[in-house]
This record gives C-alpha cells, sequence and structure tokens, in this order.
C-alpha cells in the first residue's frame, strides 16, 4: 500500500496554475530519470518496475515553478512506459496533457517507439512541448550535434519543429542542461492556456485503489469542470451513482479539484472491484455512455490502408476497447487520408464532440491513425411519413450532393506537415469518385448522415446546434439533449439558442427547440396533406386538426405553431374541429347536388314524423358513401339535426317545436311524456328522443317524470 501513496507527496498551494506535462519517447531513453531529476519524485511505483528496471505502468510527479510573468506553476508530470508490449498503458496516461517532453537518448538517437509515441502526440493534437536529447554525458560533442541535427530534421514541419520549439540536451547523471530545462519547462507551461473549469466535470480514471482509513480512491487527470466535496458523480458506463466523500489534488485534501490538476477522489457508493481503469466519471444525469460514434479519421502514411469493416483497437483518454470502422462513402482508407466513418463499439464509453482518439491495428497491435469525436448521440430514427414523401432536396434542404468524403494529404515525409494547428488534419480535399457517388445515391441515409458530420465537422457553435436541432426533425431537440449531445453546459445551449431565436432560424417551445427549416417542411407537409385530403374527399368540408397531427407525425406544441402560421398567412381555415384550405370548399357533382335536395326536401316536407335515415339514402341516385357525406355536410350546416342515433330532423322542424313548447308554458308549465305525445301527435319512439333534446338545449328540465318548460 505504500506505492499506492506515493501519489500523494507535493502539499498543494492554491492559486497555482495546473499544467499536466507528458513524458514520450523509447524504453531506457531515459524518461523516469529525467522525471526523478526533476521532481525528486521517483514515478516507477510498482516493485516489478523496480525490479526490472523499466517502466511498466503510467506514474506520476510534481514540481513547483515560477513563469517568467511571476505566476505560480504546478507542473504534474505523467511518466509512460516506452516498451512497445506497454504501448496501451501509455495511451491511458498521454490523453489530456499540456504539452510532451519528447525524450530521445543522445547514444541512440531516434528509435521506433519514438516514432509511435510521436505520432501519438500528433494525433492528438498535443500543440506544445520540448524535445530533450538525455544521457549527453555519454556521447561527444561531435555526435551530440550530430544526433541534434538528425532530429531536428525529424521534427521539422511538426508542433516540435526546432524553429519553434527547443531541443535541448541534459544528462539525469550529472545535471547538466537541468536548470535550463526547467527555465524553458517554465516558460512554455505559462504559455498553456487555462482548461475550462465552468465546463461540465469529466475525470477519466486511470488508477482505482484502496486507501486503509478512506476506502475507495480513483484517480485522473480533470479534463474539464470542477468537483467538490459532497457532489455526486455518475460512473460511465456502468451509470452507478457515486458521492465524493473527499478531494485531493497533488497531494492534500481541497475542497475543490479544478480542470487541468491531478485529482484523486475518495468516493463512497462503490468498492474497487466495481471501478476500473477507463471509467468516466461526470455530473450526475447529464450523459449517456454509447456504443456508436461518428468521427473524423486521419490514417498515418506509415500504416497500411485500412479497409471499410476492419476492426481496430480504440483508444480514448484512459478507455480502451475494440471498434468496427464503417467508412461513410468509401471502401477504404488509404494511408497519409482522412475521412468520415461510423465506429461500432464493443464496449459503450462516455464520449463527446471534441474527444480525441488513437486506434492501433488490430493485429499485429500498432498505431495506424487517429481523430476526433463529431458524434457520439445518433438518435433512434422515426420515420416521419409526412416528411418523407416531400421531394429529397426540400427535406434535406441539399439538392446537390455532400462535400468530398476522404481528403488526401499532401505527399511529405512526415504526417505532421499535413495536421492543420488545433485539427491535426489537412486542408487538402479531394472531389469524390463516381463509385462513391453511386454508392451513396442509393443510400439516402448515409447522404443524411454524411452531409450531418460535415456540418458538425466545419461549424461554429450555431451552425452545430442548428444542426442538431435540424437532426431531430418535428420532435425537437430539448434542452437537456442538447447539453447531452454537444457536453455543453445549459447556460451555453440557452446563450447559443438564442443567438439562433434572434436569427429566426430556430423556435423554442417550452424546453424545445425545433428549427425554422424543420417547421417551414411540416408547413408545406400539412399544405400537401389538407390538398390530398380534399382531393379524395371532396364532399367532405375539411379534415380534422387532430387527423392532421396525426398525419404529420408532431405533438400539440409543434402542431400549434404550424396551424398558427398557415392561418396567418391565409393559407388555412379554421372551421371547429376541422381545417380546409383557403378557398377550397365542397365540390358537388350534379347527381349529388340533385341528391342533397332530395334529401332535404325529404326531412323538411316530413316535419317531426321522420322516415328513416336509412330508407332516404336508399332512395338516391347515388351510392351510400356519397350519400353519408353529404348527410355529414347538411348535419355541419345544421340544416339536419340528429337528435338519437337513428333520428334526424329538418332545422325548421325543431324550430317549430322550440316555439311551440315555449307557448305551451302559459298553460301548462308541466308536461309529461303522454301530454307531449298529445301536443305534437308523436309516438313514443319520437317523443322520448325529442324530449331528451329539448333538454340538452335548455328549454326543458326534466323532474322526476315530468318536464319543466323554462
Amino acid at each position: 500500500m505504500a506505492a499506492q501513496k506515493q501519489l500523494f507527496t507535493v502539499v498543494y498551494t492554491s492559486g497555482m496554475k495546473a499544467v499536466i506535462v507528458g513524458t514520450a519517447g523509447h524504453i531506457d531513453h531515459g524518461k523516469s530519470a529525467l522525471v526523478w531529476r526533476l521532481t525528486g519524485t521517483d514515478p516507477d511505483r510498482l516493485e516489478e518496475e523496480k525490479r526490472r528496471g523499466i517502466t511498466i505502468d503510467i506514474g506520476f510527479a510534481n514540481l513547483d515553478l515560477r513563469a517568467p510573468s511571476g505566476e505560480k506553476l504546478r507542473l504534474g508530470f505523467v511518466d509512460v512506459p516506452g516498451h512497445e508490449r506497454f504501448v496501451r498503458n501509455m495511451l491511458a496516461g498521454i490523453g489530456g496533457i499540456d504539452l510532451v517532453l519528447l525524450v530521445i537518448a543522445a547514444d541512440e538517437s531516434v528509435k521506433p517507439q519514438t516514432k509511435e509515441h510521436f505520432d501519438i502526440c500528433r494525433l492528438l493534437s498535443v500543440q506544445r512541448g520540448i524535445t530533450i536529447l538525455t544521457k549527453s554525458d555519454l556521447v561527444g560533442a561531435e555526435t551530440l550535434e550530430v544526433v541534434r541535427m538528425e532530429v531536428a530534421e525529424y521534427l521539422r514541419g511538426s508542433f516540435l519543429d526546432p524553429a519553434s520549439a527547443p531541443i535541448m540536451a541534459v544528462s539525469s547523471k550529472t545535471g547538466d542542461g537541468l536548470d535550463d530545462l526547467k527555465r524553458e519547462l517554465a516558460r512554455l507551461a505559462g504559455e498553456v492556456p487555462a482548461k475550462d473549469a465552468s465546463a461540465a466535470f469529466r475525470l477519466p480514471i486511470d488508477r482505482v485503489f484502496a486507501m486503509k482509513g478512506f476506502g475507495t480512491v480513483v484517480t485522473g487527470t480533470l479534463v474539464s469542470g470542477n468537483v467538490r466535496k459532497d457532489d455526486e458523480l455518475d460512473v460511465h458506463p456502468n451509470g452507478k451513482r457515486l458521492r465524493v466523500r473527499g478531494v485531493q489534488v497533488h497531494g492534500t485534501a481541497a475542497e475543490q479539484a479544478i480542470a487541468g490538476q491531478r485529482t484523486a477522489l475518495n468516493l463512497v457508493g462503490a468498492e474497487t472491484s466495481e471501478l476500473a481503469r477507463g471509467m468516466m466519471l461526470t455530473e450526475p444525469g447529464l450523459f449517456r455512455p454509447t456504443r456508436r460514434v461518428s468521427v473524423k479519421l486521419s490514417l498515418l502514411p506509415s500504416a497500411k490502408p485500412l479497409r471499410d469493416g476492419s476492426r481496430v483497437h480504440l483508444h480514448v483518454f484512459t478507455a480502451e476497447t475494440v471498434a468496427e470502422v464503417q467508412l461513410l462513402g468509401e471502401k477504404h482508407l488509404e494511408p497519409g487520408q482522412f475521412g468520415l466513418a461510423r465506429l461500432k463499439l464493443d464496449d459503450s464509453l462516455l464520449l463527446l464532440p471534441g474527444d480525441r482518439f488513437i486506434v492501433r491495428q488490430f493485429s499485429p497491435v500498432i498505431t495506424i491513425g487517429g481523430g476526433i469525436v463529431l458524434d457520439a448521440s445518433e438518435p433512434i430514427r422515426h420515420r416521419n411519413r409526412a416528411l418523407d414523401s416531400l421531394p429529397h432536396g426540400l427535406v434535406s434542404g441539399h439538392d446537390s450532393m455532400p462535400a468530398p468524403i476522404v481528403s488526401k494529404a499532401t505527399d511529405t515525409p512526415s504526417v505532421a506537415n499535413n495536421l492543420v494547428p488545433g485539427h491535426g488534419f489537412s486542408r487538402a480535399e479531394s472531389a469524390p469518385t463516381l463509385d462513391q457517388r453511386e454508392r451513396i445515391q442509393h443510400s439516402p441515409k448515409a447522404v443524411e448522415r454524411l452531409t450531418f458530420l460535415q456540418t458538425l465537422d466545419k461549424s461554429d457553435a450555431q451552425g452545430v446546434l442548428l444542426a442538431r436541432v435540424e437532426r431531430r426533425g418535428p420532435v425537437g431537440l430539448s434542452l437537456a439533449d442538447a447539453a447531452r449531445e454537444t457536453g455543453w453546459l445549459r447556460l451555453r445551449v440557452e446563450s447559443v439558442a438564442a443567438d439562433l431565436l434572434t436569427a429566426k432560424k430556430m423556435l423554442r417551445l417550452g424546453n424545445i427547440l425545433i428549427s425554422a427549416a424543420t417547421v417551414a417542411k411540416l408547413r408545406t407537409a400539412a399544405q400537401n396533406t389538407i390538398a390530398a385530403f380534399h382531393k379524395t374527399n371532396p364532399l367532405v368540408a375539411g379534415i380534422s386538426r387532430e387527423e392532421l397531427r396525426e398525419k404529420l407525425g408532431v405533438g400539440p406544441e409543434v402542431y400549434r405553431v404550424v396551424e398558427d402560421l398557415l392561418v396567418r398567412d391565409k393559407q388555412l381555415v379554421l372551421a371547429g374541429e376541422l381545417v380546409h384550405a383557403t378557398g377550397q370548399g365542397v365540390v358537388l357533382r350534379d347527381e349529388e347536388a340533385a341528391s342533397k335536395k332530395q334529401i332535404e326536401a325529404a326531412f323538411a316536407s316530413a316535419g317531426l314524423k321522420v322516415p328513416p335515415l336509412k330508407d332516404v339514402l336508399a332512395s338516391l341516385p347515388i351510392d351510400k358513401v356519397r350519400a353519408q357525406k353529404i348527410v355529414t355536410l347538411l348535419l355541419r350546416d345544421r340544416v339536419l339535426v340528429k337528435v338519437g342515433d337513428e333520428l334526424v330532423f329538418h332545422r325548421d322542424a325543431l324550430d317549430g317545436l322550440r316555439k311551440l313548447i315555449v307557448a305551451q308554458k302559459s298553460k301548462a308549465p308541466k308536461m309529461n311524456v303522454v301530454a307531449f305525445k298529445d301536443l305534437i301527435g308523436v309516438t313514443r319512439k319520437y317523443a322520448i328522443p325529442l324530449l331528451e333534446y329539448l333538454d340538452r338545449e335548455r328549454v326543458t328540465r326534466r323532474v322526476g317524470d315530468e318536464r319543466v318548460i323554462l
């Protein structure tokens, strides 16, 4: 257990800027010795490491410096193993570093793991670093200069190009060059921008252990946000809810840890057996793990072509899993190229847009590329028949093919020359081939996904949020889901959404965001649906509002917006619970118009002794379906009034009945069924439904077996 406590050795002083420094380089080039001489802490904490004299797992140490500006700095070193068998451990430690020390032994120069570690740093878009020529005491000045020139040529064009990043010779044995290295570290660390402590909290776990008297402890580099004592956290991918009993930052108890700091958390709610390296701690209820992730993938020039459907080892922060690569629009990815892809993961991981990753060949296991996560929240696709029926260009907003799918890097010896600062990918692009276009055209879903990813890759915050809202179509995107998909806090989501609302590119319905483009499509779909209804139902005044909403496949709030806009623009008319297109009325053919007159005359002449409706319809020269629709029209216009299930009366007959009953009040304010029958001369078959009608119309009120005339 003593070895486990070595992390907690340096007292943290508040107000210090935290900077994470990672080592990289070939085995036995002196990475751990360098860290030990700089910090006074041996990063090799395992007994096996000390016995074998090699680094097996990641180790940690700290160094306090002062920047040239006078700012206090706390450098947290992450020392990684250099042996090719332990690259997976190296990858668990290198994610989240602010600057790298590329360690190259002066007596060996650049070796295989030097190259692989350097490729990994570039693929992870590390922006700052120092190249260290260690063991300078073992070579003469002439040899040292030759090695310096070899290394300079190898690094040219990269983020460690000697024109902007120093190459420094040191000796961990004699101490030569260490003071100069510390000064350069202080200068470089002072330039590192502070991480966003106001972003959503995420801590990738790199160590899990039990400490006597405390219980479960996890450590990691806090990549974003902050955490305090007594905070509740979710651990992914298992979703277990935990509570923070205590926080340590660089070795001493603290009220909180902020982004960029090496952090240890004492947790309540889980045993060490339930936690492991690769898991992620987050704010509770904010994020969900996924097994589907869309990425921008870059292949190293030294790699073999990557075929669609290939399985690779995926490394993100401290996590590792196997993934199947589904290339979008391509059968394979050539060395030095980059393109868009969808990864199907064997294990669920908590990933967010902007997360960097490394891919390694499935077998033999070597680093072949890396990239950036574009989307990790692919929603379940629900068909919307109303929108699907619209022309493709109207639905997607794009009439032409998407922009190029795969881009090829320029021909240079090093992939570093092709990497765009902050992105790690080339600006050079080439047009999609005919084969690409043909295959994409046969898969509208692939076109939709490809266009969406290209938008995410090239857009600012407003463009990203708008694309995500548009992807949800008529369902809309809730503010909570927007935060979950983007990794932004709720306040930032609302701020970006407010700009889009002002620009009239989006609508907000409570906590739901829906794009103006989607509303426009729904308007078109509603008009098409109503027009189709009128065409197939010429004898029906309009479609019911609820039926229209269901055909559009939207909720009540979205429907009301669409309906209000159509009514406002005088493209739709409301008629009670029906809606119809402006200027659209019932169109009757000659035989239908004649039948309508015949129905009305039959009931008008019958008075209160009406014939059965079915008998009237049977006498018409049109079919039963059309006859029933004409009756519906007459009922809607209140020419006929339905009194019972089988009884229909002309409105004039009922108006006459109402006047008769009101006049009867002066003679007898009450009447029973028998008196009513005698008064109007009908049988009980008609009398009971007519009395109930008068009750509903508030002409009479039933009291026992009698009716009181009101």
